[in-house]
């Protein structure tokens, strides 16, 4: 069911449907009678027009597309509200028989009027920068594989095999008396390309870590990297997606907002469950998948729970998706309620944690060593004692005293 928004009560009813190079702008008034006929404003003029145009007794709609935001940020101060509508759900709009600008316009003025526009929400700019971050990443991880797949077709091409030292091995592609000069030429371009992305992604990593245990995603981060599976890259992936964890009332929600939650079909007495719906953020279902798949192979819990599924669906794609769609729901309860991890002891939460510490640069475990480090995160997730040995491998593992960690954190500035 729609959620129907009061849009009573304004002067005018603004929609601005957004392209490239221009932007249209149209207004009724409360009596669906055109106050501002469509017309298109250059994005580059579109700042001045707003300025001149957009009164604080307008309320406006715009569509999410690509540069949204930057026009948001434009019209919020001016306009008396501003809705953003989720274009995948603008269902007029795209069943449209007659598709033109003007009748984009009047699509959405109808749905501003009638209060029933399928709002999505507006993330502040931290988040909005990170998940920008993370969106680039993922493009350097696209190039990056387009690379290799460029040059596993060349092995493929001249029926090669892959030297032990890996794909990278120049001199082992120069020493292949099959491969043509041009070939060599292209090969060596696409080495020093791979090796470039590569180095570009590494620094971008090591960023995504620093953020991880920063100031402002820190907390929340680690309440994420408990859960087996979830590293430093998954957790802030998430993150980016989720943004504000209050949005979502229960874990249901947000199992639909990342769209792995399983389609329904009813017709007459017939009920039918579908694939996952795959709508929503397409990252966040990235980001779950692959730490389903990490997390079965090193959690007990998560194994057997996947062993289960297989069983019964037959098919490591659906089974893989039933534990990533468990996971969500249990970081819901980490995120909104700050529990900690049900299927794990206060000692596998310290095993993690010391993983965790053991994997990240010195610089990101903010002055502390790493068993300091480690039992400074227990106590961001809220374990109470103060486990200071255990065993785990066969092997003794030391964490630092909660009052070292105390006091190391004092000498450096730090909040607990």
């Amino acid at each position: 069911m729609k959620k129907v928004q009061d849009t009573r009560g304004y002067e005018r009813y603004m929609a601005l449907d957004i392209h490239r190079e221009y932007i249209l702008v149209g207004a009724w008034n409360a009596e669906k009678a055109w106050v501002l006929t469509p017309r298109r404003v250059s994005t580059e003029k579109f700042s001045e027009w707003a300025k001149k145009n957009i009164q604080a007794g307008d309320i406006v709609v715009l569509e999410t597309t690509t540069n949204v935001w930057a026009t948001y940020d434009i019209v919020a101060p001016l306009a008396g509200r501003v809705l953003v509508a989720n274009a995948a759900e603008v269902e007029e709009i795209a069943k449209a028989r007659v598709k033109t600008d003007k009748e984009d316009i009047k699509k959405l003025l109808k749905l501003l009027v009638g209060g029933i526009v399928p709002e999505v929400w507006v993330p502040p700019m931290e988040v909005r920068e990170l998940r920008a971050f993370i969106s680039y990443r993922g493009r350097l991880v696209k190039t990056s594989a387009m690379i290799r797949n460029r040059l596993q077709s060349l092995l493929h091409k001249h029926n090669l095999k892959l030297s032990e030292t890996g794909l990278l091995d120049q001199v082992w592609w120069e020493a292949q008396k099959d491969i043509s000069a041009l070939e060599k030429m292209q090969i060596r371009q696409e080495l020093t390309l791979l090796q470039e992305v590569e180095k570009l992604k590494s620094a971008v990593d090591e960023e995504l870590q620093r953020q991880s245990t920063g100031t402002l995603w820190g907390k929340p981060a680690l309440q994420l990297m408990q859960l087996p599976g979830v590293g430093f890259v998954v957790a802030m992936t998430v993150l980016s997606a989720i943004g504000d964890i209050s949005r979502f009332e229960s874990a249901k929600k947000l199992v639909g907002y990342a769209g792995i939650g399983a389609g329904v079909h009813d017709s007459g007495k017939t009920h039918k469950d579908k694939k996952i719906t795959k709508k929503g953020r397409r990252e966040l279902r990235w980001a779950m998948v692959e730490a389903a798949w990490r997390a079965v192979g090193m959690s007990p819990f998560w194994k057997a729970e996947y062993e289960k599924y297989l069983s019964r669906l037959r098919k490591k794609n659906q089974a893989i998706v039933v534990i990533a769609r468990k996971l969500l729901v249990a970081i819901w309860h980490v995120l909104s309620k700050e529990e900690t991890d049900i299927h794990a002891s206060e000692e596998d939460l310290a095993y993690k944690m010391l993983l965790l510490s053991w994997s990240l640069k010195e610089d990101t475990r903010m002055g502390l060593t790493y068993k300091q480090f480690a039992k400074y995160a227990l106590m961001q997730l809220g374990v109470e004692t103060d486990i200071t040995h255990f065993v785990r491998r066969d092997v003794p593992r030391r964490l630092a005293p909660k009052e070292e960690v105390l006091a190391r954190m004092t000498e450096l500035g730090l909040t607990a």
